[in-house]
């Protein structure tokens, strides 16, 4: 392996031990290359001020503002009866707007001499609310002196007229971590370049060591933009190579073609169906047919709106290996989930589930459930039947990927929500086949293709945008609780209206209200817990609800720390229509299926992501009857929060909200879910923004490969993959 000795180099020996471990363990910054591609957030030119009118709650941020003016009070407290307390308030401009910084105690001293009005400075802390007001607790700060001040090369020392801004953490402040990072700048000559001569020439890209140089010490806009147009470039082509060879790989394996019998099972099933399938439905069923005739493993992406038929197109896919002498599995992430999948195809396929029994269909085969709370016989049959190949189909959780399950012939294997899953477990189920089966991965989380290009690059991909026949409409509405209190009245009156006409509602919230009371949380006072109050329960909203405003419904909880009997009780009782409400967390957020439910009302619903709340909101207007989804937050108006449940509100299409959701994350969020964790999570390519690029990386990556899959001609790319994946690294990205 041919490594970087001046990359690699360990940062505790460069930075020294302090440093380092906050960099470690708060940043994910092992080695000097690691801290070179620790890239700025964003730059501040030394005349201009910062935006304080949109800083973000709850985050850490770093300011250059100017001091408008500064006051010290002096109070009586506990600690000082006397009038001996002490707080300094400063207020802070950048010309768009103003904050309150605020320093307690003996913190007071040091500020109240430095930060007179007039002086620049940046500033470091969380934003938090207080009396309705940002503000900055005991924020770090750097005074920026002109450059005549010989004391303080501050600025000097970064760039010229921009100060790069970094990602930082209350151990680090930004200004800190840039000082570091000159320390180890010189170090940027050794990087070797990843891209081939030809692709970065052809492409009029600046060589690796002038990009980090000019990204960490820009002297203009451009060198910022040179720095950017390469970097992105190394973000793309690197993770598409990676990409490229998994596909490469994948296209060498055997694997046994599956095509279904001409009058087999799957045309029994068909026959029997009392609808027509869409012709999204057809269309996608094809593409997959056609991939199981082949000799190599399938390996595709089925994605597809919120009931959008995913689960049929999944269930033909899986008749038709039946019907080729295989068995196929379905991998699903939740008991309750596993319970609902087996039902509906049970109820789907008739007597076609009943293979083997009395009153089956002779061209049926046996549907099986596995679960890890099952009955010990229950199992135990459950394992028979797969290894003799009786069980054609079996649904199950995690339990199915265990040593001893062992199966006759698996040939496909659907995994539902494959977010939820890790890639060892899909590899351990896809390891039980005699050889590698076929792959099908199901998502309701719509993906922009730049996204499923990104994440999902070694995996076809199969889309669902057309709603079957009988899917109703869904209204949503925001419910500001704070602002409008009568409106959440209201809200409650409506679900009392739907269970009058015969329909049922789910009541969905943050947290479920049994943990453990963390005494240090209690003593904040109570003007903290007002603008700070942790996240609405499930056990106490199904209480105040039972006791008030649905007085004389049957609300019923459900919640994921329930016993796995008493949660499928509950799903039960609720799908037979015996409970009006059900209160619940995000246990119902896939899958679940009650077409009689019409309501559902989000609590808090700023504590969720747009694509979460899109998944919930695709529980109601499942039947005939129009469905009606309620988002409450006591967020105000102009609020980031607000503008995403407004956005979540004024559209039902999926693909839409998730570009949204993804244009408002912040970078580095896209993939996390990818590279569990992994630290080469995107720093400088924008999903959504750099669709040519990643296009153009994904051609070039697939040419490099296939001319040379083992890279023999290009060291510096094998060293940047090694980098970018280590082996664990390259299966989490293999498969999402």
């Amino acid at each position: 392996m041919d490594l970087v000795p001046a990359l690699e180099e360990p940062l505790k020996k460069v930075l020294g031990p302090a440093t380092a471990k906050v960099m470690a363990e708060h940043l994910g910054l092992h080695s000097v290359g690691d801290l070179l591609h620790h890239y700025p957030r964003r730059y501040e030119e030394r005349g201009q001020l910062t935006h304080l009118a949109d800083l973000p709650m709850d985050e850490h941020v770093t300011v250059v503002a100017q001091v408008a003016d500064a006051r010290l009070h002096t109070f009586a407290s506990a600690k000082a009866p006397r009038g001996k307390g002490q707080r300094l308030e400063v207020t802070i401009t950048d010309g768009s707007g103003r904050l309150q910084l605020v320093f307690f105690g003996h913190g007071v001293h040091k500020p109240h001499k430095d930060l007179l009005p007039g002086t620049r400075a940046m500033f470091a802390g969380k934003v938090s609310l207080f009396n309705r007001r940002l503000q900055l607790a005991h924020p770090a700060y750097e005074l920026l002196r002109g450059a005549d001040d010989e004391a303080a090369e501050t600025v000097e020392t970064w760039a010229g007229a921009l100060i790069p801004l970094y990602p930082a953490t209350a151990k680090l402040e930004s200004w800190k971590i840039g000082k570091a990072i000159q320390t180890v700048l010189p170090s940027a000559q050794e990087a070797v370049d990843p891209l081939p001569e030809s692709l970065r020439e052809g492409r009029g890209l600046v060589p690796l060591p002038e990009a980090l140089l000019k990204i960490h010490r820009p002297h203009t806009k451009a060198d910022i933009a040179d720095a950017h147009a390469r970097l992105k470039w190394d973000e793309a082509f690197v993770l598409q190579v990676a990409l490229a060879r998994r596909r490469h790989a994948d296209a060498q394996l055997p694997a046994v073609p599956r095509k279904p019998a001409p009058d087999g099972l799957l045309s029994a099933f068909d026959d029997r169906l009392p609808f027509t399938l869409t012709d999204g439905q057809q269309k996608v069923s094809k593409e997959i047919f056609d991939d199981l005739a082949t000799d190599h493993p399938m390996h595709r992406l089925l994605q597809g709106e919120v009931g959008s038929g995913k689960t049929m197109v999944a269930l033909r896919a899986m008749l038709a290996v039946v019907d080729a002498g295989g068995q196929a599995a379905m991998l699903a992430p939740t008991e309750v989930l596993a319970q609902q999948h087996h039902r509906s195809v049970v109820e789907m396929m008739g007597e076609l589930a009943e293979g083997g029994m009395l009153g089956g269909s002779e061209q049926g085969t046996k549907v099986v459930l596995l679960t890890g709370s099952m009955g010990t016989a229950a199992r135990r049959q459950a394992m028979l039947d797969l290894v003799t190949g009786e069980a054609g189909i079996v649904i199950g959780t995690h339990a199915l990927i265990e040593d001893k399950v062992q199966f006759h012939d698996l040939g496909l294997v659907v995994v539902d929500e494959q977010h939820r899953f890790g890639v060892e477990q899909r590899d351990a189920l896809r390891g039980k086949g005699k050889q590698p089966p076929h792959l099908l991965v199901m998502t309701a989380t719509p993906i922009p293709r730049t996204v499923a290009m990104t994440v999902f690059g070694d995996l076809e991909t199969s889309v669902l945008d057309q709603l079957p026949a009988g899917r109703s409409p869904i209204a949503s509405h925001v419910v500001p609780a704070a602002d409008k209190p009568h409106f959440l009245t209201r809200a409650w009156e409506r679900v009392r209206e739907e269970v009058e006409n015969g329909h049922q509602a789910y009541v969905v919230c943050p947290r479920i209200g049994d943990e453990e009371d963390d005494p240090k949380k209690a003593r904040k006072s109570a003007e903290d817990e007002a603008e700070k109050r942790p996240p609405l329960a499930v056990l106490d909203i199904a209480d105040q609800l039972a006791k008030g405003p649905l007085s004389g419904l049957r609300v019923e909880v459900l919640h994921g720390r329930m016993h796995p009997d008493d949660k499928d009780a509950v799903m039960r009782r609720f799908a037979a229509g015996e409970t009006h409400v059900l209160v619940a967390t995000t246990v119902i957020e896939v899958g679940v299926n009650v077409p009689n439910a019409t309501a559902m009302v989000i609590m808090d619903a700023d504590r969720f992501g747009v694509s979460q709340l899109h998944q919930l909101r695709g529980r109601v207007g499942r039947g005939a009857a129009a469905g009606l989804c309620l988002l409450v937050s006591e967020m105000p108006e102009a609020s980031p929060a607000r503008q995403r449940l407004n956005a979540v509100a004024s559209t039902l299409d999926g693909f839409e909200l998730s570009r949204i959701d993804l244009e408002q994350r912040r970078e580095g969020d896209v993939l996390g879910q990818a590279q569990s964790g992994a630290r080469t999570s995107l720093r400088v390519l924008a999903v959504i923004e750099d669709e040519e690029i990643i296009a153009e990386a994904r051609q070039e990556a697939t040419a490099v490969v296939e001319a040379d899959p083992e890279l023999t001609g290009l060291p510096g790319l094998r060293t940047a993959l090694d980098a970018l994946l280590d082996e664990e690294r390259e299966q989490y990205l293999e498969k999402g």
